[in-house]
């Protein structure tokens, strides 16, 4: 049986179970994209998009911790792009994203590990 984790509640917080409960992200801009991603894609049931919107605001809220350490070692109490960069390119899960925030990384803000996860030399 599996064991309650960090994420296992979201499912009885009201979003899920129907259209109850506060979303924080437009579930028909998320059924709009889902239907984008491919051609195949036709049909979306309703509960789909509620999934989506939940694991958005979950992507967010880990990758905004990563990026607010980043702004800690910096001594600083705002959040900017380079922090967002930092963390991303210091961190495995987000490696998808690399090529996007490659442009915002300055070269002599990273380390030569990040300077390599980019493909730079």
């Amino acid at each position: 049986m599996r064991q309650p984790g960090r994420y296992s509640g979201f499912m009885m917080c009201g979003g899920i179970s129907g259209r109850t409960g506060p979303h924080s992200l437009p579930l028909a801009r998320i059924k709009k994209i889902m239907k984008k991603s491919g051609e195949d894609v036709k049909m979306i049931s309703g509960e789909a998009p509620i999934v989506f919107s939940k694991a958005c605001e979950l992507f967010i809220e880990e990758l905004t911790r990563r990026s607010w350490m980043t702004t800690l070692e910096g001594k600083r109490r705002t959040l900017h792009k380079d922090d967002v960069a930092s963390a991303v390119v210091g961190t495995d899960i987000f490696d998808f994203l690399v090529s996007l925030v490659s442009d915002s990384c300055h070269s002599e803000d990273i380390t030569p590990g990040e300077k390599e996860a980019l493909g730079e030399s």
